[in-house]
């Protein structure tokens, strides 16, 4: 007897969750299940910014798959092109081998990428949110600043070095801007010729108002913790050029600066674009509520690269914002509806109230509304954290993230750049290609 096989393409927190989920439903040979990944892991990205800020050790926000789908096949390659009309995926393994792999049921969870703009400059200067390489790359760049500001008697380089930019006024850009703030404040006491007015934050934003996935009374507050701190929030202002680190804004300011991060946005991930699957005006696949690709019984699709039918409103074109929040929920109705389908049985629609958002604001901040209910301050901070760790995924990275936490009350913050992450070989090969007579002490006998 046929065992059909279920693939699903991206291991990131949607991806992960459904997995999971279909381990616990199938019964041993109803089903295969391979999950397809670029990364051996998934990144709990709520968690990066206290990650980027040393709250957090990185591994323990990333879930390795392997260890976590005993009972799945986990294929870490890059999916380049979809054909479902011969239900063939194209695939490319870590060797470079290129290999079409066929498919009963299909699965596309691939999620976002960073959605950059054409703005001069900001390939060559600027920098993500996305993934744990980025955040803990920032963390040792900011840091980086510091020892060489503190270093230098040339003024103007030092206010470079010691102004950072974000651009993005969403929940991931307002919270990665406010965690490493707080690091660097925090850091900053340990060296006594710098003091925290000599750095300069600044977000810009192109809308009216940040943080718009809560009110605006929320996102106005929001706003005023973050200028009492010190930080520059600049509203209806657009990044012009930033060449050579040289910011040039559309309000007319212009500064020089050595730290520029972009979450301004993303977009579905281009690997649909290769794929004979419907998508909308946006790039995301066209679904129905029941999670289906809209054409097909057998395609499925959830996360920030679906456009699924939001129930919960009366406009009859409203879709699913993409946020961590209903992926994890599609995520749990796709399995019970990939099994349902495998058994005959009935599929159930996707519906989804938003429940609201926390957001914390670097340690002992942040600002929280849920279900109506608007919470600022330290209580919004602890929601934030109380409700990530329930939703991290396996209980031994529940446990690991408890742990930092509780070590970080007696402790000071671990605050030191380790540079040499990204670029290990270095040294080695400067003392490699070092001319001149070898050392007596280097000598073989």
């Amino acid at each position: 007897m046929h065992e059909p096989r279920i693939v699903i393409i991206g291991g990131g927190h949607t991806g992960l969750t459904l997995a999971l989920r279909l381990q616990r439903l199938l019964h041993d040979g109803e089903a295969r299940v391979t999950v397809i990944d670029t990364q051996p892991h998934m990144t709990y990205q709520p968690f990066l910014p206290e990650a980027a800020a040393g709250s957090l050790e990185p591994r323990h926000v990333v879930v390795p798959l392997r260890e976590a789908l005993r009972k799945s096949e986990v294929l870490t390659a890059q999916v380049s092109s979809i054909d479902h009309s011969t239900r063939t995926l194209t695939t490319t393994l870590g060797d470079g081998t290129v290999e079409q792999l066929h498919y009963d049921f299909l699965v596309v969870a691939p999620g976002s990428i960073s959605k950059a703009l054409p703005i001069p400059g900001l390939a060559e200067r600027g920098v993500g949110f996305k993934t744990i390489g980025e955040a803990i790359y920032l963390r040792n760049h900011v840091l980086s600043r510091l020892d060489i500001a503190a270093s230098t008697t040339d003024e103007a380089l030092r206010r470079r070095l010691l102004t950072f930019m974000f651009v993005g006024g969403g929940y991931a850009g307002i919270e990665a801007l406010a965690e490493l703030e707080s690091m660097a404040r925090y850091a900053i006491r340990d060296y006594p010729n710098l003091e925290p007015q000599d750095m300069r934050w600044v977000l810009v934003e192109a809308m009216g108002r940040i943080m718009p996935e809560v009110s605006a009374p929320m996102g106005e507050y929001t706003k005023r913790r973050l200028e009492e701190r010190g930080i520059e929030v600049k509203l209806n202002t657009q990044a012009k050029s930033m060449e050579d680190g040289r910011v040039v804004l559309s309000d007319g300011d212009e500064f020089d600066a050595d730290t520029i991060v972009w979450t301004a946005g993303v977009k579905p991930h281009p690997m649909l674009e290769a794929s004979d699957l419907p998508r909308d005006e946006r790039g995301r696949l066209d679904c129905t509520a029941k999670l289906q690709v809209r054409g097909t019984t057998d395609v499925f699709a959830a996360g920030d690269c679906a456009a699924v039918p939001d129930l919960t409103k009366d406009a009859a074109d409203a879709k699913c914002a993409p946020s961590a929040q209903h992926a994890v929920r599609q995520a749990k109705v796709l399995a019970d509806n990939l099994v349902a389908r495998l058994r005959g049985k009935q599929l159930q629609n996707y519906r989804h109230k938003y429940a609201g958002s926390v957001a914390g604001l670097g340690l002992f901040q942040g600002a929280a509304e849920v279900y109506g209910v608007k919470l600022k301050g330290f209580p919004a901070w602890l929601l934030h954290r109380v409700y990530h760790l329930a939703k991290m995924p396996t209980l031994s990275h529940k446990a690991r993230i408890a742990g930092d936490w509780m070590l970080e009350l007696p402790f000071k913050r671990q605050v030191v750049a380790l540079g040499e992450l990204h670029d290990p070989r270095s040294e080695f090969v400067k003392a490699a290609n070092t001319r001149g007579l070898p050392s007596s002490h280097g000598q073989a006998g």
